[in-house]
């Protein structure tokens, strides 16, 4: 056994491929590997700026030898199929082996593979690695051929044993692979012989080189959070950020620096997101007040000043970018508070289209604040304050912030709403309106901002339904999903009751609405399969009057589910189909409908005059039940039935030779059909 060190040292990778090109060295190099026959242990891929590196330990000396048995064709076979049969494998006439079998004498092979060396095998594989890899950008440098995300320097690849590690021989383009390696660019630049992978973790670590981006960005985040406290602050959040700050860094040194005083009144966001999206430096927040007053940023070195000088001039950068964000806020703000106010802005979306079919922004404001004040009733909204809001709602989209930092549309505009002296109902439907942009996110539960969100999405799709621009298997370029998603998870999480077949009439587009409602009763179902229900319980539920208010429909198939879920229910929907089954086929084969006319009075057993009893007992219940929408009550009444239509099934003959009798049956039958069908289309659940 031994263990592989496979080192690529090149210029600096892109922090965003990192991760991923990681973990394409280790698929690519262990499928080869095994594939080839060398089976391993365990296997983990690192990546720094400047190295990708890939340990195995527990690999095969060698690959072991292996013996095939090739059938061939009959012995008597035409000379040209026997001699491709030999050409295949690799043989002559003299080692084939005849056998008798029941279809005649059959030829027979047996291909005997040697083992190879492992260092041979990881030389084969690992120069197609290199030749092959899939990085999302590449470039060809020099003279030779081979392309890199960077270019490559070296190639570290060792074979190590109790004994000592031998080099795996290897030249791709003119790159020797050997047993050395680079420490940090600055502070350790010399050649670092290593032979094994502990060794090579050691001296890297002394030559002042992370190796796991996990840890380094477990010592960012702790250096950075530690300082933040030691002043009483506490370090902003942002995974992302931090995953991609440590991509930059082999050696991390935290540094915190402060913030111009002319800037600290900027809105919050505002900060954070000039000094994420230009100098990759953490936010630092004040608790008590809630304002970004320090900064953090990550080098990569320490300097005999403890990083003053880097402070120094990281500082003189943020303090050019924050003016630029402070004139540009400036500027909003006068525009906002003055007579025009953000009309101003509307009045300049009539410039920007949004879809060249759809018309513009300003066009896309007119519909939605028409669509929020049909809305407002349904969601206990006032119409003059969603219409107001939905009109103002994009208005930050022709701002001189949004125009720097689009990511901050929506948040911008509650800020100019409330500096324009608007409503904090309205300001707020600027932010929220957006939501919810993940399935993770929160909805807007405000009354005004969810008659604006729902306008907003609602005219979306009936806009792109009316061009036919809808969703075609995984493409979806407009978000459409998204937007049905997001009607979804805004009715249901706010419990509205909202008959989407009238707001989608009320729509500005001529739109194929009964098409959009399917759709969205297919966003439905992929919706509450993660929640446990399943497709036909939904079909069922679909099938049923008031299927475009989707928090009946919801409510409904919650309940269904959960008596189907119940030993009662499983058996009531079998009883149901039994019935069900009978009586079809006896409408069928007498050509006549039995939908009326059962009769106490003409059952002649005590099993029929007990079903007779339960379904006037549980009609008593389910249709006050589903008149108040109680479906919980009312599937548990049907589920009541279980025991009589068990019992009845059991001693009662449907088709007896007496003609009243049976029709009288069949007319019973037809009444358990139309009671349970009245709660939910049991004809679609599958069992």
């Amino acid at each position: 056994m031994a263990d592989l060190l496979i080192e690529l040292f090149s210029e600096e990778i892109p922090a965003r491929m990192q991760k991923r090109a990681a973990d394409d060295l280790k698929k690519l190099m262990t499928d080869g590997m095994v594939e080839a026959g060398l089976t391993y242990a365990s296997a983990a891929a690192f990546a720094t700026p400047r190295r990708l590196c890939l340990t195995v330990e527990g690999l095969l000396d060698a690959s072991p030898r292996t013996v095939e048995e090739r059938k061939g064709p009959k012995a008597d076979a035409p000379e040209k199929a026997i001699e491709g049969f030999l050409r295949g494998a690799g043989l002559t006439r003299d080692d084939l082996e005849e056998r008798d079998t029941p279809k005649g004498k059959i030829l027979f092979a047996k291909i005997t593979k040697e083992g190879r060396p492992a260092a041979d095998i990881i030389a084969e594989v690992l120069e197609q690695t290199i030749r092959n890899f899939p990085w999302p950008k590449s470039m060809r440098w020099g003279a030779g051929t081979l392309k890199w995300v960077r270019p490559l320097h070296s190639i570290l690849c060792i074979l190590s044993r109790e004994d000592g590690a031998e080099v795996v021989p290897l030249d791709v383009d003119g790159i020797v692979s050997g047993k050395s390696t680079r420490g940090h660019r600055f502070l350790a630049p010399d050649a670092i012989t290593v032979n094994s992978f502990d060794d090579y973790t050691a001296k890297l670590k002394r030559a002042f080189v992370v190796l796991d981006p996990a840890e380094r960005r477990d010592a960012i985040w702790h250096d950075a959070t530690n300082m933040a406290f030691a002043s009483g602050l506490e370090v902003v959040e942002d995974a992302g950020l931090l995953a991609e700050v440590a991509g930059l860094v082999e050696w991390p040194v935290v540094l915190m620096g402060r913030i111009g005083d002319d800037f600290l009144n900027l809105p919050p966001e505002v900060l954070q997101t000039s000094m994420k999206e230009h100098q990759k430096f953490f936010s630092v927040r004040n608790p008590k007040t809630g304002r970004i007053e320090r900064f953090v940023t990550v080098a990569n070195r320490t300097t005999a000043d403890d990083g003053a000088t880097i402070l120094a001039g990281n500082e003189k950068v943020l303090s050019a970018r924050l003016a630029d964000a402070k004139f540009f806020w400036d500027n909003d703000l006068r525009i906002a508070k003055s007579e025009a106010g953000m009309g101003a802005w509307v009045e300049n979306l009539k410039n920007v289209t949004f879809h060249n079919k759809l018309g513009t922004q300003a066009e896309l404001i007119e519909r939605m604040a028409v669509l929020a004040r049909e809305l407002a009733p349904m969601v206990g909204a006032d119409p003059d304050a969603a219409e107001q809001a939905a009109k103002i709602a994009k208005a930050d989209l022709s701002s001189e912030m949004v125009y720097e930092f689009p990511e901050l549309q929506g948040l911008m505009g509650r800020y100019y709403a409330q500096a324009a002296g608007l409503s904090d109902d309205i300001a707020a439907a600027s932010e929220e309106h957006y939501a919810p942009l993940g399935p993770s996110d929160d909805v807007p539960t405000a009354p005004v901002s969810v008659a604006v969100a729902l306008a907003e999405k609602i005219d979306k799709l009936t806009g792109f339904w009316a061009i036919d621009e809808k969703p075609t298997g995984s493409k979806d370029p407009f978000a459409l999903r998204r937007a049905a998603l997001g009607v979804i998870r805004i009715a249901l999480e706010n419990d509205l009751t909202i008959p989407l077949n009238d707001v989608l009439d009320a729509s500005q587009h001529d739109a194929d609405n009964a098409d959009l409602l399917a759709f969205l009763h297919d966003r439905l179902k992929v919706y509450l399969k993660d929640q446990g229900i399943r497709h036909d319980i939904i079909d069922a539920c679909i099938a049923m009057d008031g299927n475009d208010d989707l928090t009946l429909l919801v409510k409904r198939a919650r309940a269904l589910s959960d008596t189907l879920k119940t030993d009662d229910g499983e058996n009531l929907l079998q009883a149901f189909k039994r019935a069900n089954n009978i009586l079809s086929q006896a409408e069928e084969a007498d050509g006549v409908e039995y939908s009326f006319g059962a009769d106490a009075k003409f059952a002649d057993t005590d099993e029929e005059r007990a079903l007779f009893a339960a379904l006037d007992s549980a009609e008593a219940v389910i249709t006050p039940a589903m008149a108040a929408q109680d479906f919980t009550t009312a599937m548990s009444a049907m589920a009541d039935l279980r025991p009589a239509l068990d019992a009845f099934f059991d001693a009662v003959q449907i088709n007896t030779d007496n003609s009243t009798v049976r029709r009288n049956r069949l007319n019973l039958l037809s009444r358990i059909r139309t009671l349970c069908t009245s709660v939910a289309d049991l004809t679609r659940i599958d069992g």
